[in-house]
């Protein structure tokens, strides 16, 4: 296992060691991240597979009276496997505007924004990425933690309300509630008074102003405990969008539970009860600019919490030092067009369940 902190003691080049830096500096998360980099490319040189042993269901003890046999059970774990993905970004700049750059390096400021594009991007991919929709991206916790135990407060029930209340989200419910046939909660778009009686709705907490936060702190620390508890061991760090950092530092200081403490570059984090609290900020695919954690039409969001651990969550990269590459002009070559990159070999993976977990249905707005 490594960190980026580690990985660039192990650079020659002092361009890739600032790089590095850079990529600590814009992310909490990747700078306290572990990586195990063990990964090689298969017998085709094709892919970068990681598999590991993914525990699903620890085992439990008893205790047995005299002359009894305890009744078996064993704990439950699957192979699994994740798929090293490439990313980041190239530019290229005329070498006229590289050598006449005034105040503002121009060459600088576009590997800067390469690097603040590849941290936003791998922010996003760690909630949302999907490989089965895109092959291009790993498996990001929204995926990876879908039907677990840590998966917290998603609790339908049948909604008591005689009529349709403003910003409540409302579902109508199929399936007979076994294995072969699950329940499965659609929202209605446009919910009505005449069928209200047939609609369900999932449990939530209101913090979308500040008199619903007055009004409903305390419930929401009720179940921020609850959620907590629902992991392995105290979470190390809370992976939120502006909107619940916000929301989560009002709520801790009514409780006491705000503090502040320093990273490695000397700035400031949040803490909730000691758990640093983490804007992964939003990620801009060209077109829109998203939440890397979403917020959904109605004001819903979510929050993410993790244990960065060997046996827990963690990314994986390439033996080595090969988890960030650069690649700056060359101004003696020929050519006008100097070409620049930034480039990340990675994914991350979930070894327990309980290491991590998905706290839903916060309404922020």
């Amino acid at each position: 296992m490594i960190t980026l902190e580690q990985a660039k003691v192990g650079m020659a080049d002092k361009v890739d060691q600032a790089v590095i830096d850079e990529f600590r500096r814009g992310s909490l998360l990747l700078d306290r991240l572990i990586f195990d980099n063990a990964v090689s490319p298969g017998t085709a040189g094709s892919t970068l597979t990681y598999g590991y042993v993914k525990l699903l269901k620890p085992a439990t003890a008893k205790f047995r009276k005299l002359n009894e046999e305890y009744t078996a059970n064993e704990a439950t774990r699957e192979k699994a496997s994740a798929d090293l993905k490439i990313f980041g970004g190239e530019f290229a700049l005329d070498r006229v505007i590289i050598n006449t750059s005034g105040a503002v390096d121009e060459l600088d400021f576009q590997m800067q924004e390469k690097i603040k594009a590849a941290i936003n991007l791998f922010h996003y991919t760690v909630i949302n990425g999907n490989s089965t929709t895109n092959e291009d991206e790993f498996d990001g916790l929204a995926k990876l933690l879908k039907g677990s135990t840590t998966e917290f407060d998603d609790t339908y029930s049948k909604t008591v309300d005689k009529d349709v209340v403003a910003g409540k989200k409302y579902f109508t419910r199929t399936g007979e509630g076994t294995k072969e046939s699950p329940y499965v909660y659609e929202k209605v778009d446009e919910p009505n008074k005449t069928n209200i009686a047939t609609y369900y709705e999932v449990s939530y907490v209101d913090l979308s102003t500040s008199k619903a936060m007055d009004d409903n702190y305390n419930e929401f620390l009720d179940m921020m405990n609850d959620f907590i508890a629902t992991m392995q061991g105290k979470p190390h760090m809370f992976l939120v969008n502006s909107k619940m950092a916000t929301k989560m530092k009002g709520v801790a200081r009514r409780a006491g539970y705000f503090s502040r403490q320093e990273d490695a570059f000397g700035r400031s984090v949040d803490m909730w009860d000691g758990i640093p609290i983490v804007d992964l900020e939003e990620y801009f695919d060209g077109e829109t600019t998203k939440a890397c954690v979403p917020i959904d039409e109605d004001g819903y969001t979510s929050i993410y919490a993790v244990q960065i651990a060997k046996d827990g969550f963690h990314g994986v990269s390439p033996t080595g030092n090969n988890v960030i590459s650069t690649a700056l002009p060359d101004l003696k070559q020929p050519g006008v067009i100097k070409k620049g990159d930034v480039e990340m070999v990675s994914a991350v993976v979930l070894k327990n369940t309980l290491k991590a977990g998905v706290f839903k249905n916060i309404k922020v707005q």
